[in-house]
């Protein structure tokens, strides 16, 4: 058992060491980069933990990211901000009288309210399983982007809000990315985690051996829906505006396509999975510019990138098709290479 914490204690070492001097050899669009891979990384690895290691099909992730941007935006705009940008309805009593200039503050009242919202949502939706699980939740991301469309007074509706303070600096984000990894990888090895697992690989079983299935995926649906709250203040801080079109079903998709490509159930897959599809779509961006090779100049092609990213993610699920580090962890891989090592 010795390896594992040694593994976990050196690369936490790493990336906070990564975290500190990050700043002294990155430029400013590598920084913007390297906060939103940070921002999905808290995204992706709470999501993995309801999806894939709780094994419910939910596609929600979207409604409560827009939850926790909304809030900590509200909370962070002043009053002179809130009426200036309010035009097509006047913000209502409660949103002025809504305010702190507290970052840490914001960021926590994000993530309660996303999980107060998944308590509440638990009862309806794990009365049902599998298909009918991800098309309730799938209703509820739409419901959530609509009522922010068709609630001025609350929203600014669909024009959004803007001058949001940008406190998401790369030590909140990456920090916190890391807080939350540490947290999810206890709650998996925990006890708790093994009835998630238990869940996932058949709920019935769990049901028939005294597992509280409810309370299980209740737990596991809130702590992401925490998270996932936490996240969207951050998103908010660091773009500095948000609409609710930001919040559509796209969303959710990129963090199923990032924690499929890392491995279901895998929080080192969901890491990986985040740098590759985050960091790999602004590195291939070059490719929607005009090309020069061999001599010749090709026209840009807008959304080649898109279809060359694309591509490489079906050869990478063609040849791994349970994900890149499939259910298995680092500490896994160190595991095994140690005992190799002593032969």
């Amino acid at each position: 058992m010795r390896v594992p914490k040694i593994t976990h204690i050196i690369f936490f070492a790493l990336a906070v060491g990564f975290l500190v001097i990050s700043h002294y050899i990155f430029d400013d669009y590598s920084l913007r980069v390297l906060n939103n891979i940070a921002i999905f990384i808290i995204l992706a690895v709470s999501y993995n933990l309801i999806n894939g290691v709780t094994g419910q099909f939910s596609l929600e992730p979207n409604g409560f990211v827009a939850v926790g941007a909304y809030v900590a935006a509200l909370i962070l705009l002043d009053v002179d901000a809130k009426n200036y940008q309010f035009d097509l309805e006047s913000p209502s009593a409660f949103i002025l009288w809504l305010h702190s200039s507290n970052f840490l503050l914001a960021l926590l009242a994000a993530g309660v309210c996303a999980t107060i919202l998944a308590l509440v949502l638990s009862f309806p939706v794990f009365r049902v399983r599998g298909d009918y699980l991800a098309i309730v939740t799938l209703g509820f991301g739409f419901i959530i982007k609509i009522l922010a469309i068709n609630y001025p007074s609350i929203t600014n509706g669909s024009l959004g809000l803007s001058s949001i303070p940008q406190h998401a600096t790369l030590y909140y984000t990456g920090g916190i990315a890391i807080i939350g990894v540490i947290v999810v990888l206890n709650i998996v090895y925990s006890k708790f985690g093994r009835a998630m697992k238990a869940v996932r690989d058949d709920e019935d079983a769990a049901l028939a051996m005294g597992v509280n299935t409810f309370a299980v995926k209740t737990t596991a649906f809130s702590t992401s829906a925490f998270l996932e709250g936490v996240g969207g203040g951050l998103w908010a801080c660091s773009f500095a505006s948000i609409v609710p079109n930001e919040f559509d079903f796209y969303l959710t998709f990129q963090l199923l396509i990032i924690i499929v490509l890392g491995g279901l159930g895998s929080m080192t897959g969901a890491i990986l999975g985040t740098i590759l599809v985050i960091g790999g779509g602004e590195w291939l961006r070059f490719l929607d510019e005009s090309l020069s090779l061999f001599g010749h100049t090709f026209d840009a092609m807008p959304g080649l990138r898109m279809i060359v990213f694309s591509v490489i993610l079906i050869l990478v699920m063609l040849f791994a098709r349970e994900g890149i580090f499939g259910k298995k962890e680092l500490t896994d891989v160190a595991r095994s290479v140690a005992k190799r090592l002593k032969r």
